[in-house]
């Protein structure tokens, strides 16, 4: 009876989500003029500050609600409102058009091939010329994007972009009609993001003008926070050799000041008034979840060392050298024994809920009595929505998954091809279509971890071309995800074809031109771009720990075997699945189990100022406004804190940019 009576209860919140928003009764083209000029004004004035704020702070600029209120005001004041399909639209291009490009990789990749990491592991002068040019070559000595050296890169990468492209939104729409127009199932994230969109339509009217004084508060409290962060380094970096910082950027480390108390300890604030806005509005328990994994963490550091196991840490390393040793002692198996936990799990919740559907749905097939002759075909969609049949979708994406096959074995010829054909004919689909009915249910999507690693290193390949190499392992649940938030906002599918067809090409030709003169007017990453010199360098020693694992090494194990600790990662797995098991009985919230059981082994600089925000907007701002009024509000609120900092950014960027030209004409 208390298994029914819960199944029933779950049942009833499967359909609240669903029912969240009602589906439209018509489905309209959301791609007109406005989106055509959207494109433009995020590539043209958002692209740029996005790429220095993400070197800088490692953060972005709110550029889609910037867009779309500026837009939306500017048609609003011509005796024109937008549809919510064209703001729907505009939305999605706003979010691609903003990012900071494709090109951010080849910037990454000049800096990988020459940095302390490969040239610890021998590797300076080994990388393929498909993947970068060589160090010595004039396209890095002058750093020049525009180089012949960088054609065959550029060119593959533009290939693998557009079938990528393909087979994303074949194998996502596949999986759309599958789980929402036959399963029905409700894609909760989906009903609060088209909420979150659509309600932007309405903005315009009376009982919404409370939106525009909270935006233009956090836009007051983003100018006055952004001068400090971002506004004083871009200016001063202009116009100095080196950058003045009031706020440490990208945070203040404290891992040498804490090292006598907290040995082996990276420690540090980050210090952003947009991460303590980001705790008000991520939900609560998600971040204590992530606070008390963190704090664990900080506990766990000092008792390791003491035990002997934390051997590589040495006084007076600082927050990145400290991460990088204990990730190979300890942490690095024990986040990969995590990964597999959370896989577990998530795999036994989406069989429990794939098996207890399946039921509920033959208990209405019999209970409706209904001869199957009578019943509407579970393929039949909606009139004007955009669709094509399920079979051409396969037939694109086989396509296009055999040509990246083609590709793949062309760059390594000595990896099996069956694995390539494996990887994308079968893991793929099968695993999309898992982590499909997983967002459908829950709205979170699981892998299996390390799977595309092991095959890597189980076929006995040694060389390092092959991390390089574009193998199809890929999981495409999110783009199903995405067809059922267009499907709930009225947008005829096709919108969306086109509008993707505009912002490919033209966000790589603007990524490329701006990324080219950001790199030619100074190194990347330096003094200037401190979130880029401090996790660059991170990010370039876990890559080589990874791609060791294919190396030869005389007289001694590669780095990936010295940092594989099998009891660690049984102990940890182990650990997580008893957490689960443990909160679940004492009902906890679910956020704040994966949020607990994700963040342990992490870096606790982000979350100090987002437990601050959490707790402040729970017992103070909640108390004070109510708990409902104050959720609106909190986002909005985040939108004009990002759009302030957004704006000192590009006041800086502008500067900034002047500057480089100006000091690179011969007079």
């Amino acid at each position: 009876m208390a298994k029914e009576i819960r199944r029933q209860s779950a049942d009833a919140e499967l359909e609240l989500y669903r029912s969240i928003i009602d589906d439209p009764g018509e489905f309209k083209n959301g791609f007109t003029w406005v989106t055509v000029v959207g494109a433009f004004f995020c590539g043209l004035l958002m692209m740029p500050g996005t790429i220095y704020l993400s070197l800088m702070t490692g953060g972005g600029i709110a550029a889609s609600w910037v867009t779309l209120i500026i837009f939306s005001e500017v048609t609003r004041r011509a005796m024109k409102t937008l549809s919510k399909q064209e703001l729907v639209v505009l939305l999605s291009v706003a979010g691609t058009m903003s990012a900071g490009g494709p090109i951010a990789d080849m910037v990454w990749r000049q800096y990988l091939i020459r940095s302390d990491a490969v040239r610890d592991m021998g590797l300076i002068g080994k990388f393929p010329s498909w993947y970068a040019p060589q160090p010595l070559s004039e396209a890095i000595l002058e750093r020049n994007l525009f180089h012949s050296d960088w054609m065959v890169p550029l060119m593959l990468m533009v290939f693998l972009s557009v079938i990528g492209t393909l087979r994303s939104y074949t194998l996502g729409y596949f999986f759309f009609r599958v789980t929402s127009d036959v399963e029905k199932l409700p894609f909760p994230m989906a009903s609060v993001s088209a909420s979150g969109a659509m309600a932007l339509a309405e903005a315009g009217e009376k009982h919404a003008t409370w939106k525009w004084r909270v935006f233009s508060l956090g836009a007051v409290i983003g100018i006055a926070f952004g001068i400090l962060q971002v506004g004083v380094p871009l200016i001063t970096g202009a116009m100095l050799t080196k950058p003045m910082m009031i706020i440490p950027l990208p945070w203040y480390d404290m891992t040498r000041l804490v090292e006598n108390v907290l040995p082996a300890t990276p420690f540090g604030m980050t210090i952003d008034i947009g991460l303590l806005l980001t705790g008000m509005v991520v939900p609560f328990w998600a971040v204590i979840g992530s606070g008390a994994g963190l704090l664990l963490t900080t506990i766990m550091n000092p008792m390791l060392h003491k035990m002997g196991i934390l051997t590589r840490w040495q006084p007076g390393m600082d927050t990145v050298s400290t991460t990088f040793s204990n990730s190979l002692d300890f942490w690095w198996s024990f986040t990969l024994g995590v990964t597999f936990s959370i896989a577990f799990i998530s795999f036994y919740q989406t069989g429990r809920d794939m098996i207890r559907n399946i039921r509920k749905n033959r208990q209405e097939q019999q209970a409706a009595g209904v001869s199957k002759k009578c019943r509407k075909s579970v393929w039949d969609v909606p009139p004007g929505r955009g669709d094509f049949a399920p079979w051409i979708a396969i037939v694109i994406y086989v396509a296009a998954s055999l040509a990246v096959v083609a590709v793949s074995h062309s760059l390594v010829p000595r990896f099996p091809i069956y694995f390539l054909l494996l990887f994308t004919l079968v893991y793929t689909p099968i695993m999309s279509y898992i982590d499909a009915r997983l967002m459908g249910i829950v709205g979170q999507q699981t892998t299996i971890p390390m799977l595309k690693e092991a095959a890597i290193i189980l076929s006995g390949y040694k060389g390092v071309d092959i991390w390089m190499a574009p193998i199809p392992v890929d999981q495409f649940a999110g783009q199903s995800a995405a067809f059922r938030t267009k499907e709930l906002t009225g947008t005829n599918f096709f919108s969306y074809v086109k509008a993707t067809a505009l912002t490919l090409p033209l966000g790589f030709v603007l990524s490329l031109v701006f990324w080219a003169f950001i790199w030619k007017s100074g190194v990347i990453p330096s003094d200037l771009y401190p979130f880029a010199q401090k996790m660059w360098e991170l990010r370039a020693k876990n890559t080589m720990l990874l791609w060791s694992a294919t190396m030869e090494v005389e007289g001694a194990k590669p780095l990936f075997f010295q940092a594989m600790h099998p009891w660690v990662i049984g102990g940890s797995f182990t650990f997580s699945v008893l957490t689960f098991i443990v909160m679940s009985i004492f009902k906890m919230p679910v956020m704040s189990i994966y949020g607990f059981v994700q963040s342990v082994g992490g870096m606790p600089h982000g979350f100090i100022f987002m437990v601050i925000g959490a707790l402040l907007g729970k017992f103070y701002f909640h108390r004070k406004f109510g708990a409902k009024r104050f959720l609106q509000m909190a986002p909005v609120l985040l939108a004009g804190y990002g759009t302030g900092v957004g704006l000192i950014a590009l006041i800086g960027v502008a500067a900034n940019l002047v500057t480089s030209a100006v000091s690179g004409t011969p007079f």
